[in-house]
């Protein structure tokens, strides 16, 4: 004879089984384990690029809060402010309850995330550093969010993107590039950085891979000594920065002699987003122009 479970023992049953599966356990970037008990419903965002992913994720109706310059897509501008990623209001952010906060390791202040996870706030730690981890971001931050299904169709259709300029580029002539974050301090990147990466993707080899810093000050003698063939620099906005031309007058400069020197929008290569790939295109477009003027 088959003995039958009581109905409340069956329902309790049910109702465990169901939280187990809409439980979420997930390491982040750091490799620090997250834990939802539940999709996040209430997401607040300490980076541009982290805001940029999670629309991009399907998760943008789900973020209740984002920082300063959280600007992209056009919906994120209306998302409630909670500072910027370098001085985040931490009142604003517990005001809004939020049962997922995601983070970036190389701008949040460690002392901030912090006091989050006092507050029993589970805090996901995003930093990419390769191009393929923004597709990774993408799938992660789906799975944290429960939309999966988006945020999947979104990392292949990046993938595909990027696979299609590997093949085409990656394996050019290599062309030196000087990239410049910035002129006074006169800033770059080392071979960590993603825009490293991308520079890779396009056949160019960063001239100043080698250093030990992520985003490491130089001087114009080390630019001078590196004799790239390609300058490419980013500046604050849209508008090409008229420090670009300053190199003119080295005029000896490979990348001076042969009219090798570029302008890429910040918001295109120096974001962590699927958008890195528009910058990309951009950038492996000036490399072709530089191959051609040799």
């Amino acid at each position: 004879m088959r003995r039958r479970f009581p109905a409340l023992l069956l329902t309790a049953l049910l109702t465990v089984s169901g939280a187990a599966r809409g439980a979420i356990d997930l390491a982040d970037d750091q490799g620090t384990p997250v834990h939802l008990a539940q999709p996040a419903r209430r997401i607040v965002s300490l980076a541009p690029h982290v805001t940029e992913l999670l629309f991009a994720a399907g998760a943008g109706g789900k973020v209740v809060g984002a920082v300063q310059y959280s600007d992209y897509p056009e919906a994120a501008r209306s998302v409630a402010r909670v500072g910027s990623y370098t001085a985040v209001d931490m009142e604003k952010v517990a005001a809004l309850k939020p049962d997922l906060v995601v983070a970036w390791k190389s701008g949040n202040r460690d002392a901030h995330l912090d006091k989050l996870r006092a507050l029993g706030i589970p805090v996901f730690i995003n930093e990419p550093r390769r191009i393929e981890d923004v597709a990774r971001s993408l799938t992660q931050l789906g799975r944290l969010a429960g939309t999966e299904a988006a945020a999947e169709a979104a990392a292949q259709a990046f993938r595909a993107r990027q696979g299609a300029l590997a093949a085409r580029y990656s394996a050019r002539p290599t062309v030196r590039v000087f990239y410049e974050i910035w002129n006074h301090p006169l800033m770059t990147i080392n071979g960590e950085h993603l825009i490293s990466d991308v520079i890779r993707l396009c056949g160019g080899e960063n001239v100043f891979a080698r250093l030990p810093v992520l985003a490491p000050a130089i001087d114009t003698e080390a630019v001078l000594a590196a004799a790239p063939e390609v300058i490419v620099a980013s500046g604050m906005g849209e508008a090409r920065p008229e420090w670009l031309d300053d190199w003119r007058r080295w005029t000896k400069l490979n990348a001076v002699a042969r009219g090798n020197l570029f302008f890429i929008p910040p918001d295109q290569i120096q974001r962590h987003t699927p958008r890195i790939l528009d910058g990309a295109e951009r950038l492996c477009g000036q490399l072709e122009e530089a191959r051609a003027r040799r």
